[in-house]
């Protein structure tokens, strides 16, 4: 019975940590093991028999039976005269088995045993964290905000795994309270020490196509596919869509009647400004499209340098652009290629970043945020207007346009 209560006591780590009986079990025989071979040098002959279903076990240890006087190992060899109090008709050579009871391994064995087991139990609880995680690593999981950090919200799960969404995988717009749900991606999950760390990121493109395979009934089913997703998180978004069924349009079905299937994933992403496109192998109509609201009115490409010369009218480039620049750069990663606009009509302009040498590139980044990108489409501003849609003091302005003026003197 000892061994039983024993038994029953460390099985409480079952419910707690919901171990299946079978593993616990398996657990304790490791434990026990370790236990003997610290008090008897060897566990090889001993026998352990657990029975899972009663939770029961006993502990056996084999021994010859040798001549008085003539054991060399005690722990696997045993005096006539010591078995005979076991047994009164043992003979020399004989192997005798006895029950080992856990008093006999010491108080202080016992206390390890208990040690040991916990920290069994937690080593195989986080290897099953771990590998359960590791699974669902790209996939959406919802968990409730617990602790709010200043470079980290740490969030819990329905089983109280501790789940970081870093402040860096949060979109900017992002406000959370303790007792919030919070949906992302598991993007990482790694073994530090024994500890699994599991990161969540609410920032990444995959975030947004996996959002699209829960929200689209089409795209989830397949009929739909979500070629490609570039993001700047919580500012703008592209979506790449193809459908190899001619009957299905893959953009209207994503957007839904006046973007109804769409509304909800824009709002999980702090009213990001999600485009979604038609993609094609064509490329001039592929970086047409990508550049959208613009209209484009001709591309010349360089597959070489992966770089495309896109003529619009001037009263599209600053749609082209978009606000700091975010809808060009989006057409760029979205394509493969390094887009170049210029205004119709303007082939004898230059591009700002030609003056790189007399005008500091932060200046010229201001300029290209209002849209502004060539030596023409600046000078034909009014000064105080250029003072007041971008960040430069006067001086500078006027700076830059003597510079500018001094290209176009004869």
């Amino acid at each position: 019975m000892e061994n039983l209560a024993l038994i029953d006591s460390f099985s409480e780590f079952k419910d707690d940590k919901l171990i299946d009986r079978v593993t616990l079990m398996a657990i304790l025989e490791d434990v026990f093991r370790n236990a003997l071979k610290k008090k008897y040098g060897s566990d090889d002959n001993f026998d352990i028999i657990i029975n899972p279903d009663k939770g029961d076990l006993e502990i056996w240890r084999n021994r010859v039976v040798v001549a008085d006087g003539e054991v060399e190992d005690p722990n696997e060899e045993i005096s006539l005269s010591a078995a005979r109090k076991i047994e009164p008709d043992f003979e020399i050579g004989e192997d005798v088995s006895e029950e080992v009871k856990l008093i006999d391994l010491g108080r202080r064995s016992i206390l390890a045993l208990r040690q040991n087991l916990i920290s069994k139990i937690h080593e195989h609880d986080n290897t099953n964290i771990y590998k359960h995680f590791k699974e669902l690593e790209g996939e959406i999981y919802t968990a409730e905000v617990h602790h709010i950090r200043h470079r980290a919200v740490i969030l819990l799960d329905d089983d109280g795994n501790e789940i970081i969404l870093p402040k860096d995988k949060q979109i900017p717009s992002d406000f959370f309270r303790k007792g919030d749900n919070v949906r992302g991606i598991i993007e990482s999950v790694e073994l530090k020490g024994n500890k699994p760390t599991i990161l969540m990121s609410r920032a990444s493109p995959l975030f947004l196509e996996k959002l699209f395979e829960q929200e689209i009934p089409e795209v989830f089913d397949g009929l739909i596919t979500v070629k490609k997703v570039v993001r700047i998180p919580g500012e703008k978004a592209k979506v790449a869509v193809d459908s190899y069924d001619d009957r299905i349009d893959p953009v209207g079905a994503c957007v839904g009647m006046k973007g109804s299937r769409i509304h909800g994933i824009v709002r999980e992403l702090g009213n990001e400004n999600i485009d979604v496109i038609n993609y094609t192998n064509n490329l001039n109509l592929f970086i047409t499209r990508a550049l959208s609201p613009a209209k484009v009115t001709s591309i010349k490409i360089n597959e070489e340098t992966k770089r495309a010369e896109v003529i619009l009218k001037p009263e599209e480039v600053s749609k082209a652009i978009g606000r700091g620049g975010h809808n060009i750069r989006l057409a760029g990663q979205l394509t493969g290629y390094e887009i170049d606009v210029l205004r119709e009509g303007a082939e004898e302009d230059v591009e700002l970043r030609e003056f790189s040498d007399e005008i500091e590139d932060w200046i010229i980044a201001e300029f290209h945020k209002i849209g502004l990108d060539t030596a023409k489409s600046v000078l034909e501003h009014d000064i105080n207007d250029l003072v007041k849609r971008t960040d430069l003091e006067e001086e500078t302005i006027r700076e830059v346009i003597s510079i500018l003026k001094e290209e176009f003197e004869e």
